[in-house]
């Protein structure tokens, strides 16, 4: 009979203690889901001009039933190098090509977005047509950025970055590895 109780005892110990580890991992994901669906163009860093045609570009397309969200933009030459290693040292697939002080997110010029369905899930679907229009909503906010002067990571010819925008006002990442900065006017 004690040696019942005892195994008794352990299973409910084992059951609560892998209640409490699913419990840490829905947190864990609950708080990076709300991260990024709560990001807003207000981060320090980035260029006055890429900041303003950002901000347009979220009115613009909020305008025509889509929502955008920011969910980078400056990125540190720390945080770069964090990015950089998924796919390589850390698990995860490769998401850039681009070492600390190699992408225009470190110099205050890029931005990468994804949309926002009406039930609040962030999405990166590039064929979805929440604003029922028989276009993919993410090509019209792309359309919408080229006319306000971003490029478009979707037009590179190697290694095709859907999300990210960048204006680059005709510096190459080594003449901002070298000084170099846009004007301000």
């Amino acid at each position: 009979m004690k040696k019942r109780l005892k195994r008794f005892w352990f299973v409910i110990l084992l059951l609560f203690i892998c209640f409490l580890y699913i419990q840490s991992l829905y947190n864990e994901h609950k708080n990076q889901s709300n991260s990024i669906s709560t990001k807003t163009i207000e981060a320090t860093g980035l260029n006055p001009l890429v900041k303003e045609k950002t901000n347009q570009l979220i009115q613009q397309a909020a305008k025509i039933g889509i929502t955008v969200i920011i969910t980078d933009d400056f990125r540190s030459s720390k945080d770069q190098d964090q990015l950089y290693e998924k796919g390589r040292t850390v698990s995860g697939n490769i998401v850039t090509n681009a070492k600390g002080g190699e992408s225009y997110h470190n110099y205050g010029l890029a931005v990468d977005f994804a949309l926002k369905t009406p039930k609040g899930d962030v999405i990166w679907d590039m064929e979805y047509d929440g604003n029922k229009n028989g276009r993919s909503d993410w090509y019209e906010v792309v359309d919408l950025a080229k006319a306000l002067g971003f490029s478009w990571g979707g037009d590179w010819a190697q290694f095709k970055d859907y999300p990210h925008l960048q204006m680059d006002f005709g510096l190459s990442i080594n003449d901002l590895q070298n000084g170099e900065k846009p004007d301000e006017t």
